[in-house]
């Protein structure tokens, strides 16, 4: 295995593409609880260019119905990043002064559940007015995390990506 660079450009530059609107080489899960943490994954996916098939501990896309949980489930994305091992994207728990565009932020509305995903695309300077995000389910383009309403925000600093 080795590691390659994630290309935060590339997922930046489709978060831009299909913030607003959605990809139809991907099952829009708007009416199935929420659209966010697809739409996240499409955008590292574009970054990695690497799926990891593993059925227990993967993240992969094959179709509406064939896809791992880490793919569409907030919880289910973070465990993957911050514990993969083997091959495609990785991160860790970052703060503020550690996120550059391309990394993902998770909110909580209730204090207790993360349940919101975004990708950051533009940081202005280091508070949560001047970072810039995109989202599905409340889709958004170019918001600064600071307009939402939540109780508790968490970031993922995607690392590298790992592949055969």
């Amino acid at each position: 295995m080795k590691n390659i660079t994630y290309n935060r450009i590339s997922a930046c530059e489709y978060a831009k593409k299909w913030a607003l609107k959605r990809n139809p080489q991907y099952y829009n899960y708007d009416s199935l609880g929420g659209d966010c943490t697809n739409f996240i994954s499409q955008c590292i996916f574009a970054g990695s260019k690497v799926m990891n098939y593993s059925k227990q501990n993967g993240w992969y896309y094959i179709d509406g119905n064939r896809k791992s949980p880490s793919w569409t489930g907030v919880e289910f994305l973070y465990n993957f990043l911050i514990t993969n091992k083997s091959v495609g994207p990785f991160g860790k728990i970052s703060n503020i002064n550690e996120i550059q565009n391309g990394d993902i932020a998770q909110l909580s509305f209730d204090g207790n559940t993360y349940s919101h995903s975004l990708i950051i695309l533009d940081i202005n300077q280091r508070n949560l007015n001047q970072i810039y995000i995109a989202s599905h389910t409340y889709d958004s383009y170019y918001k600064p995390i600071a307009e939402y309403n939540y109780s508790k925000i968490r970031f993922v600093h995607i690392e590298n990506v790992r592949k055969w």
